[in-house]
């Protein structure tokens, strides 16, 4: 067996090397020619796999009978191309969801500490409640933070309650995150989402932060509000037309990163073995790998705090202990200002640093710092107190 895997899959050989020979190759550049000589293809979402794509492998002989992607979202996949020629295909829903959400929060807490406000004080929107925005909802309320949530989706199928349209949400945030799919059209088309219209009517001061999908957002229109006005803020980390993005609005960011937010070494790991797992149930195969068996230790494990830090501040340092995001916004820029942007946004992503989760650090507390402790375990960090 043959099985042909995106260079940036961690743990390949570990997962895949007992099912059959292993071969690499850089995301982008997996195309029919790739495909021809394998038997199954686990990729990431750079790489298109679509019925074009698939049809001319099959014609050159391919035997190709599995496609993974080692990732949430699976908009760059034709799932029904793949169908209607009996290959099997497999996703790993959820396997970054926790990262995207650490992503988020270091960036709140970064900008209010840039920008002087605390996130507390804040309101924050979520369009798209699913794996990703569905967590951070839930880290933000145990966290004492107002929020709201957008989801037509489901609010069709499980009720209105708990749900606003996008308009109320813009209306009412000083934040708004973005974690929907792509969804190109139909009732509950995303392409765009935030539109020129929809950009105008954001308040001064308002937040933007997408971590879901580039084209969620107009990015010629979120580029003139910027230039323009430059009233509001602009997070992100996903972009139309990448990597080749645009560089007038990476500059007018206030943090811009080579959509990193899942990158962590947890969600990649999580990612490949969810792949492997359905690879040898599709082979019949017992699954001899385990989560376990992957994860290394984490470079920074413990913390610990003696008090005298407002709390906001403290979740702060936990979070940069265990990721600074500005470390991700100044690679990009020195990257692309040397490479070129395209090629400096490709080279960030494959070589992007070991990166853990908040959840891998455990932060002890002595006696005049215990207040702190409720915070922090809603922020996601494991707390013991001494």
């Amino acid at each position: 067996m043959r099985i042909l895997v995106d260079a940036n899959v961690p743990a390949a050989d570990a997962c895949f090397g007992g099912l059959g020979e292993v071969v690499r190759l850089p995301g982008r550049e997996i195309d029919a020619g790739a495909v021809r000589d394998v038997d199954a293809l686990v990729v990431r979402s750079i790489t298109r796999v679509d019925a074009a794509m698939v049809e001319a492998a099959l014609q050159a002989g391919s035997r190709l009978r599995f496609v993974g992607t080692c990732t949430i979202g699976t908009d760059h996949v034709d799932q029904a191309a793949l169908s209607r020629h009996g290959i099997a295909f497999a996703s790993a829903p959820g396997c970054n969801a926790e990262a995207v959400v650490d992503y988020v929060l270091g960036s709140l807490l970064t900008l209010a500490e840039r920008q002087g406000w605390r996130l507390a004080d804040r309101r924050v929107g979520v369009v798209g409640a699913g794996s990703v925005g569905g967590r951070l909802l839930r880290r933000l309320e145990a966290l004492g933070i107002d929020c709201l949530a957008c989801d037509p989706p489901r609010a069709e199928r499980e009720g209105a309650q708990g749900f606003v349209g996008l308009a109320s949400l813009i209306d009412a945030c000083d934040v708004v995150c973005l974690h929907t799919p792509l969804v190109a059209e139909g009732p509950h088309a995303t392409h765009h989402l935030l539109d020129a219209e929809r950009i105008a009517e954001l308040a001064p001061g308002t937040v933007v932060l997408n971590a879901g999908r580039g084209a969620c957002i107009d990015g010629q229109a979120l580029r003139q509000r910027l230039a323009g006005q430059g009233d509001i803020t602009a997070v992100l980390d996903v972009w139309e037309h990448e990597p080749g993005i645009d560089a007038a609005l990476h500059d007018l960011a206030a943090i811009a990163t080579p959509h990193i937010a899942g990158y962590s070494l947890d969600g990649k790991l999580r990612g490949t073995h969810q792949v492997y797992r359905e690879l040898v149930r599709h082979l019949g195969l017992p699954a001899r790998v385990t989560l376990a068996d992957l994860l290394p230790p984490p470079p920074v494990s413990h913390l610990v705090l003696h008090g005298g830090h407002e709390a906001e501040e403290a979740l702060r340092l936990c979070a940069r202990a265990v990721h600074d995001v500005r470390r991700d916004h100044d690679s990009l820029l020195r990257e692309s200002r040397r490479r070129g942007m395209a090629r400096g946004f490709d080279a960030c992503r494959a070589s992007y640093p070991l990166r853990r989760e908040f959840s891998t650090l455990e932060v002890t507390l002595n006696e005049k710092a215990h207040e702190m402790a409720p915070l922090l375990e809603a922020a996601g960090f494991r707390v013991t107190m001494v």
